[in-house]
């Protein structure tokens, strides 16, 4: 992974994303429904892409959400339609594009009150919220949000009555129907214009912030917080929860500071990630810049990407805390405090997550459930109250009530970061102090993510991968005793290989929005011994790709 210069600097202007135009490719530029690029595609969550390159347009937008409103007919769904957006510039010309056809097809869409933005946990608490004692008329959600990729995409994600993701035989049908009704040249789309859809009976206005901010006290302990006078900073990375935070603040009394406001689509306020691109990834240290550079004013401090799914703590002068760090130690505080829980609920993980994970959930005397990367494949177990945390290594997270049962299904970047000020406010140390005390108790590791570009050939190659192709028995000096393709905890394929050893072990799977491929990396002796790891995945993958790709 080469690291531009300009990494963790602000961009010029130039560099900027130009919105005007952005916003005119979308309306005006057509996809291609015979080429493959162009096509509606979901992802890990949802499809995404950018106007400009015909693959987030206005065409795919009237498509997805009319298989949106067929999959809720077929499905019986016939409640609300919570949808929330974030500040991504194509997500408000979406926005309009999708009440038109959900007013069209008579759904009730419920849409933030004064036209804000909605964080994606914040949809999927309504959803909860809405459904819970409910059996019919059961509510829904979309979430029109690209994460936190670059400010040139968008997004579109479809949650499901459960609160989370939709599972890939819903987002399989979606696709289908979508792609079937662009190659129609959309003739089967039924819209009406966005003025008569926001006067329709069908389109409502939803308070959001309240109900999610009172809630927040039965899943985090904000009366030790305030009582502490512990100090948070926060920084929403001008994303969706920028309206969420002065309200928390004052409902609770909590000594927090919110250190921007800022919205702004082109994002020139963040720090260029790895590559010299925009992102809004709160776990990497080069677009948390500005956070980490005001540790020494809080005690600790948390970010959430653009739809607030994500989060990134900064624990004083510890800095910026590795995501799996924040995760292990998370799971060590809360089973430990919420006694309420009870002895039943397991811990769930991504197999791409720290090992760490396994040796903090196996001391705790707790069942451990793998999954591959998506956290719709914890959706069902935190509804249930079976998965007491669920965790992935780019920063997501959610977890249980105080009285056991289901918080959100999706990520919630927001109450991580206010369970890392609970920590603190606790135990008197940052969660950089419990993690290192974890690690002094069961081994340190030393884990890393690199991101290298791949074709779109290269890409399905990957995920197409058997364990068979890969054929090796030993890497960085030991042999190897596992390769799988599918998640130990589900049985599902995990898009990618996991290989390991006793002491280490390496991932490798394709982004699934980005023209990139990542490896996971993890020692369990030294950071030369991680090294050694990294570059037997580096090789391993050379000779995968030097065979021809499938076209």
């Amino acid at each position: 992974m080469t690291i531009s210069p300009l990494a963790g600097t602000l961009l010029p202007n130039s560099a900027l994303v130009d919105v005007p135009r952005l916003v005119t490719a979308y309306f005006t530029l057509t996809p291609d429904p015979a080429s493959p690029e162009q096509r509606v595609a979901f992802g890990t969550s949802g499809h995404r892409g950018s106007a400009f390159d015909c693959t987030f347009n206005e065409a795919h937008i009237l498509a997805i959400s009319q298989a949106v409103c067929r999959h809720r007919q077929a499905a019986g769904v016939d409640g609300p339609l919570f949808i929330g957006i974030d500040t991504h510039a194509l997500s408000r010309p979406a926005l309009a594009t999708a009440l038109e056809v959900f007013a069209a097809n008579g759904v009730e869409a419920f849409i933030d009150a004064h036209d804000g933005y909605t964080p994606t946990p914040v949809i999927s608490h309504a959803i909860l919220t809405y459904n819970r004692g409910r059996t019919t008329g059961l509510a829904d959600g979309v979430v029109i949000t690209p994460s936190h990729n670059p400010p040139e995409d968008g997004g579109f994600k479809y949650n499901t009555p459960d609160g989370g993701p939709a599972d890939l035989d819903v987002t399989s049908a979606i696709e289908q129907t979508a792609n079937t009704l662009l190659a129609a040249s959309l003739r089967y789309v039924r819209r009406i214009p966005l003025n008569r859809a926001l006067k329709s009976a069908h389109i409502h206005r939803h308070d959001y912030v309240g109900p999610y901010v009172a809630d927040l006290a039965n899943v985090v302990d904000m009366d030790i917080i305030r009582s502490s006078g512990v100090r948070i900073g926060i920084d929403p990375l001008g994303g969706a929860a920028v309206a969420y935070w002065q309200p928390v603040i004052e409902r609770y009394g909590i000594a927090a500071t919110m250190v921007s406001d800022i919205v702004d689509p082109t994002f020139r306020f963040m720090t260029a990630d790895w590559d010299g691109r925009i992102r809004m990834d709160c776990s990497s240290t080069y677009a948390m810049t500005r956070l980490v550079a005001l540790r020494g004013r809080f005690d600790v401090a948390f970010a959430t990407d653009t739809d607030a799914d994500r989060h990134g703590i900064v624990a004083g002068a510890d800095g910026l805390m590795n995501p799996n760090h924040v995760l292990a130690a998370a799971i060590d505080y809360l089973f430990a405090n919420r006694p309420a829980w009870g002895p039943a609920p397991a811990v769930g993980k991504t197999l791409v997550s720290s090992g760490t994970i396994d040796r903090v959930t196996a001391r705790l005397g707790r069942a451990l459930i793998e999954v591959p990367v998506g956290f719709k494949w914890f959706t069902k177990g935190l509804l249930a109250g079976s998965l007491g945390f669920a965790g992935e290594e780019s920063g997501g997270a959610s977890f249980l009530r105080r009285d056991g049962t289901a918080w959100t299904t999706d990520k919630d970047g927001m109450i991580v970061g206010l369970l890392a000020a609970e920590i603190t406010a606790r135990t008197g140390t940052n969660p950089a102090v419990a993690y290192d005390r974890i690690a002094n108790d069961l081994g340190s590791s030393w884990y890393e993510r690199t991101d290298a570009p791949a074709t779109a050939a290269e890409r399905r190659q990957l995920k197409a991968l058997t364990p068979e192709a890969i054929a090796m028995t030993e890497f960085a000096g030991e042999p190897v005793r596992s390769t799988i393709t599918t998640a130990p905890g589900n049985g599902a394929a995990i898009g990618g290989v996991k290989v390991a050893a006793d002491h280490g072990w390496f991932a490798a799977r394709p982004s699934g929005t980005e023209d990139i491929y990542k490896i996971y990396a993890e020692s369990f002796r030294s950071e030369a011994h991680l090294r050694a790891i990294q570059q037997a995945a580096q090789d391993a993958l050379a000779r995968l790709f030097s065979k021809r790709a499938p076209a």
